[in-house]
């Protein structure tokens, strides 16, 4: 697996999953329980992670779609 995405804005996450989704691409949200130990305040961001074959494809999703990678 290999990071695609880092957000603190769980609705880009939620949408380019849907994007990814939909291009038959996987993914896989990381680090979505750190709210817990955060409160809730949205300071530690989550990452979207995809295979390594499947990481130049899903790049070019979310340059397409305009959603910034957050790196």
């Amino acid at each position: 697996m290999k990071e695609l995405l880092r957000s603190t804005d769980p609705t880009i996450m939620a949408f380019a999953s849907a994007l990814l989704q939909g291009e038959d691409i996987d993914c896989f949200q990381v680090d979505v329980n750190m709210s817990i130990l955060e409160g809730g305040i949205g300071i530690f961001p989550r990452r979207l992670m995809v295979r390594v074959d499947d990481h130049a494809a899903a790049e070019r999703v979310m340059l397409d779609n305009e959603i910034p990678l957050g790196r």
